[in-house]
């Protein structure tokens, strides 16, 4: 590898430029982008130069073979094929969430890897936020004693991301709200140590899809001959072979107070909680992060509030910034490929019971 870490970005929507910063952050060179819209990649070039602009991924490896790893940021259908493009090619790979489709893409890119000895990692960037850092290091040291149950909530009001589009494309994304929001489902497992799963029960609902009065507010073009074909929420519980449980709320759209963004937990020295809070519901610019823990002191029921720095990237850039440094050997991964896997068959498990109408067991 280089003295100097190169990168080249694969895709150069909105998600692009907390890439850039992190990589560029941790001492990287973003070399080269590449998009099919070559107007997007020279558009992101201008705000945050890089030498190269290509219409693929395939063309930039081959004219950038200095590279050292590739970032993958596009429609969730694309995320297998072009990891494994780069494992292949001999380059480290850092891929948006979801992972993949389903668990049996995501076996493959594990497996791709490995043979390659290359890094895959993802960006949950949750896990980089700063209060679910401080929150970790008190579990880290046994503050919450053994964590028998957790809530992971991503629930939204009105937040459809679009009609039409990949979003709400089967084909393309895998799924609705279930494989669009991972985040607190992942965050909440991370807490409890990634148990591994034994059952799944798990419903989903198709409500609002079809009424534009819950879009949410990001500008995302619909599109009038496209397809809505994926849930709007789901509701799971799973329970694990250590005895732990979790629940799970996720939606796009409900008739709820608020979007609720938040992992929950109780332990048997204490339990905890991960918000974060919105002024205006779905924008993340208004968020205000926060973290709690509850425990018993002296006799007394005590609620520790924990003050951390604010990142409005919301751990996008630290989470980019900790693959350039897990790759060089200056850090520990914050994510595994193994972990996205475990994550994977626990997201194909909801899908399967919901549409089984029964419990899955996982075998």
């Amino acid at each position: 590898m280089s003295a100097k870490i190169k990168v080249g970005i694969v895709g150069a929507g909105g998600m692009a430029s907390y890439h850039y910063d992190g990589f560029v952050a941790a001492g990287a060179e973003v070399a080269a982008i590449a998009d099919g819209n070559t107007e997007r990649a020279q558009s992101l070039a201008k705000i945050r130069p890089v030498g190269k602009i290509f219409a693929g991924l395939t063309e930039m490896l081959k004219a950038c073979p200095e590279l050292d790893a590739v970032s993958v940021i596009t429609p969730n259908k694309f995320h297998k094929p072009l990891s494994i493009e780069a494992l292949e090619a001999g380059k480290h790979v850092f891929c948006e969430k979801p992972p993949a489709l389903n668990a049996g893409e995501m076996a493959q890119m594990l497996a791709t890897a490995k043979a390659a000895g290359k890094t895959l990692m993802f960006n949950f960037n949750n896990r980089a936020r700063p209060e679910a850092q401080a929150v970790m290091r008190y579990i880290n040291e046994g503050a919450a004693g053994k964590i028998n149950s957790a809530q992971a909530s991503w629930i939204r009001r009105a937040g459809i991301p679009g009609f039409g589009g990949w979003f709400t494309t089967k084909e393309l994304a895998g799924g609705g709200a279930v494989i669009d929001l991972p985040h607190m489902l992942d965050l909440a497992l991370h807490f409890m140590g990634y148990p591994e799963p034994a059952w799944c029960l798990a419903t989903v609902f198709g409500d609002f899809m079809d009424n534009k009065a819950f879009k949410g507010p990001w500008g995302i073009l619909d599109s009038a001959n496209g397809i809505s074909d994926v849930e709007s929420a789901c509701h799971a519980m799973i329970t694990f072979k250590t005895g732990q449980t979790l629940s799970v709320r996720c939606s796009w759209a409900e008739f709820i107070e608020r979007e609720v963004v938040s992992v929950t937990f109780q332990g048997t020295k204490a339990g905890g909680k991960v918000e974060r809070l919105f002024g205006i519901d779905g924008v993340d610019a208004t968020s205000i992060d926060t973290c709690r823990l509850f425990t018993e002191e002296h006799g007394n029921q005590v609620n520790r509030d924990i003050v951390t720095a604010k990142d409005e990237t919301m751990g996008r850039v630290g989470m980019a910034a900790n693959f350039i440094g897990a790759i060089a050997g200056k850090e520990k991964a914050l994510n595994t490929a193994e972990e996205a896997l475990a994550l994977m068959k626990i997201v194909d498990a909801m899908y399967k019971s919901a549409a089984e109408k029964k419990p899955v067991e996982f075998v």
